[in-house]
């Protein structure tokens, strides 16, 4: 997203855009996956005062801007990534914590199931599936 749609978008919500604003959500986009923690050091390589609660209390508002969103990848914080990309499944290693994604179009069959037998609606959007990725299994061989 460009500065001046970001400015837009924040100037029809009646916001006005901040730097701080606009270097979470850079770094969210750069980052890819990034839990506060992850943005707050991005962000703090070009401004050093930005506190940990700015980051979240932006993060939150770029959540409800529709900008970024989050899921829960391990029992830590909230993973963040742009709202815009398309929906997948996160593979997370328990191993080394790299974090994958899949078609969420694998797991189809299985919300259609779970929607006709138990009328539950599957937020395929947040699935994370844990386990060990190739190269752990790989090396847990050797």
């Amino acid at each position: 997203m460009s500065e001046s749609s970001l400015a837009e978008l924040l100037r029809s919500r009646g916001l006005r855009l901040t730097a701080q604003r606009q270097l979470v959500l850079q770094a969210v986009l750069e980052l890819g996956h990034a839990t506060p923690e992850q943005v707050h050091s991005a962000v703090r390589e070009v401004a050093a005062g930005v506190n940990i609660t700015t980051i979240y209390r932006t993060l939150e508002l770029l959540e409800r801007l529709g900008l970024v969103t989050h899921t829960h990848l391990s029992h830590g914080s909230p993973t963040y990534h742009a709202a815009g990309e398309h929906q997948h499944v996160h593979l997370v290693c328990r191993e080394c914590g790299a974090i994958d994604e899949i078609d969420p179009e694998l797991l189809r069959p299985l919300a259609e199931q779970l929607a006709a037998q138990r009328g539950f609606q599957v937020d395929i959007g947040h699935v994370a599936l844990f386990g060990v990725c190739g190269q752990c299994e790989d090396g847990g061989r050797k």
